[in-house]
């Protein structure tokens, strides 16, 4: 949620609103009536120790009927893994087990940075969506299209005070017009009930959350090994041809490769006994651990399949330059600025010092030589690549001034897709005792989002050189982008493909990735027999696919291309076609630009969320509501109950 132009995998607030809710859409808590304050002792969660490491508790359990599957035998898992460290970290996952059995294992990840994978879970892939089933009645359906049709999916809510995980849990209010979290839990008078919500909240302590990528990769690894450790059975096969899967969305660009990269690293310190990652954590917390299990200490390599990553932001060094392209020459005739501008914008990126291109090298130069590690310690490279960040960030989002969404060029406002039911759905008091929370939920964390401005995440580099390494290893990577998306849009996200596909030849100078994978011409990809979902380049192991249609959440927006695309990926087949093939020589055939025009679908109006004031509501609507009007259905605000129509099952 870079102001005023956001990456999140979730919510983000129109220009116009940014300045009125800065913070709205952070937080989605109980309503008054409702589940104010979970119980601070969790009911009915199962404790057990992690055999890869003794400071690892996992606390788990299996919840009933708050996500309904397309079969009932599919086994769920809600619960946290705690791990060592300098704060309290639990980590919240939620489980759901395949449809058929299979040894595919799913890590699913949304983006943010401080975005919930819940938003994955019951808006875009998960096996689950929220239904009206009357007024003040939510519940679940089977969401045909899940990709639990294919492979066992782990969501999970990270880094640390993401959606249902904590540090400690604190009682608090919430102003929704504000997004102001405070102690004080008396209603302003200015405000109606609706507005000002008390809840249970992570701490608020920015000091207890990762503040880059590779310190969020050290506490997920742990939370892998937890749950491969207490659930082994879905442990991959490790003669199958299938994995463990990482799939990430928006800054899960930024997650994808450095978490990838941080498994891959983990499995070589396995192979030569060095010591693992989470004893080297604790010696250097001092935590004094038991010793560790005979044989490799618990730990299990983690065989990583593929790395998916959707509508991603990885690398705005590469893909910055191509905003100006999807602002003026975009497959859809829309014009979102007018050539002086675009101009403007483009001498911005390329000015020499103090230009975005030139800001973006110098963080760069300056992490390389005082943080290589990435750990966000050193001031002067959180300050250098907090300023180029920051200034990317700006001048690639004035496109959006004129009230363009950022998430889906073919609409103007507040967000009107995907919907959000979900956020009033996960903070009924019903939902948190089947899951085991001793917290609400928290859609979008401030507190990490300015965790990872402060340190400039963003603007570091080493991706492409993380991307290149993974794909020398073996791993499949597929890059896959809605062309209807303007914040992490398709024509950067081609660019990437194509830079990744040269930079395998400072990794291995015989690869035939630089020349061949330019070659591959777009193919189609069949959705089904009727439909053509979207066009694919796919050399080898990397493939780049273009989703018709499709906005920042592709899953939502074309569930069943978006399955096709994932199901072919994990299981290594032909992208376009899913046609069995030996990746090795594989390269599709077609134009070598994917240069399809089309027609830009009806523009449709938005529900107003109470719970995402910002990036659903208008200011009249705000208004409104401020002065008592309306009412308020399922966690939507409407002006007059008539306009209120049920929102049922989608595919």
């Amino acid at each position: 949620m870079w102001s005023p132009f956001s990456t999140r995998g979730g919510n983000s607030a129109s220009p116009s609103l940014s300045q009125l809710l800065t913070l709205s859409t952070l937080a989605a808590l109980a309503p008054l009536s409702d589940a104010q304050f979970p119980s601070h002792q969790a009911v009915g969660l199962k404790t057990v120790t992690s055999p890869s490491n003794p400071n690892i508790k996992i606390s788990y359990k299996e919840p009933e009927d708050v996500c309904t599957t397309a079969f009932r035998r599919q086994k769920q898992y809600t619960g946290w893994v705690t791990v060592p460290g300098e704060f309290p970290t639990h980590l919240f996952f939620w489980f759901v087990g395949a449809r058929e059995p299979t040894s595919a294992l799913t890590m699913m990840l949304n983006g943010g940075p401080g975005a919930s994978s819940m938003f994955g879970l019951f808006t875009e892939n998960g096996p689950c969506q929220v239904v009206e089933k009357g007024a003040n009645r939510l519940e679940t359906a089977a969401r045909e299209w899940g990709w639990d049709r294919a492979s066992n999916m782990l969501f999970v809510d990270q880094p640390n005070q993401v959606g249902f995980s904590y540090d400690t849990p604190s009682n608090g209010s919430l102003d929704l017009t504000t997004g102001n979290l405070s102690p004080n839990m008396q209603l302003p008078d200015n405000l109606p009930p609706s507005l000002f919500l008390n809840g249970t909240f992570s701490s608020g302590n920015i000091q207890n959350t990762a503040n880059t990528t590779q310190n969020a990769a050290i506490a997920v690894y742990h939370l892998l090994q937890g749950f491969l450790s207490t659930f082994p059975e879905y442990v991959p096969d490790k003669n199958s041809p299938l994995g463990v899967n990482l799939f990430t969305e928006s800054y899960g660009g930024h997650y994808g490769p450095v978490f990838a990269d941080t498994w891959q690293k983990e499995n070589d310190k396995l192979s030569k006994r060095a010591l693992p990652l989470s004893r080297q954590q604790d010696d250097a917390n001092n935590i004094k651990s038991r010793p560790p299990p005979k044989g490799d200490g618990g730990h299990r390599e983690v065989k990583l399949a593929s790395l998916g990553i959707i509508n991603g932001c990885i690398d705005d060094l590469v893909q910055g330059s191509r905003y100006v392209d999807m602002a003026i020459n975009n497959t859809y005739g829309i014009k979102l600025i007018d050539q002086a501008t675009a101009d403007t914008i483009t001498a911005g990126f390329n000015a020499p010092d103090t230009g975005c291109k030139d800001l973006i090298l110098a963080c760069r130069q300056v992490q390389a030589a005082l943080d290589p590690l990435d750990q966000g310690a050193d001031e002067t490279v959180n300050q250098v690549c907090a300023y180029a960040s920051f200034t990317c960030q700006q001048l690639l989002g004035s496109v959006l001034a004129s009230g363009t969404n950022a998430y889906d060029i073919a609409h103007t406002g507040p967000d009107a897709f995907p919907d959000y039911h979900y956020l009033e759905y996960l903070n009924s008091r019903r939902v948190q005792e089947a899951i085991g929370s001793v917290v609400n939920y928290t859609d979008m964390s401030s507190v990490v989002y300015q965790a990872f401005l402060q340190t400039g995440d963003r603007a570091r580099g080493g991706l492409m050189a993380k991307l290149a390494s993974l794909l020398q290893r073996g791993v499949r990577i597929g890059l896959v982008y809605g062309d209807r998306d303007y914040v992490c849009n398709w024509m950067g996200g081609e660019a990437v493909s194509l830079a990744l596909a040269d930079a395998m030849k400072d990794v291995d100078p015989k690869s035939p990735y630089p020349t061949m994978f330019a070659q591959a011409g777009y193919e189609n990809i069949q959705t089904n027999h009727r439909e053509v979902g979207g066009v694919v380049r796919q050399f080898g192991n990397l493939s780049f696919s273009r989703i018709y249609q499709a906005g920042h959440f592709v899953p939502a927006y074309q569930p069943e291309t978006a399955f096709r695309v994932f199901e072919r990926l994990i299981a290594g087949n032909s992208v376009a076609s899913g046609a069995r093939v030996s990746l090795k020589n594989f390269a599709t055939r077609g134009p070598r630009q994917a240069d399809q025009q089309l027609k830009a679908p009806k523009d449709v109006s938005a529900k107003c969320f109470l719970r995402n004031l910002g990036a659903t509501c208008t200011q009249e609507q705000v208004m409104a509501m401020l002065k008592g009007e309306g009412v308020v259905i399922n966690g939507v605000w409407y002006k007059e109950k008539k306009d209120w129509s049920p929102v049922k099952a989608t595919s």
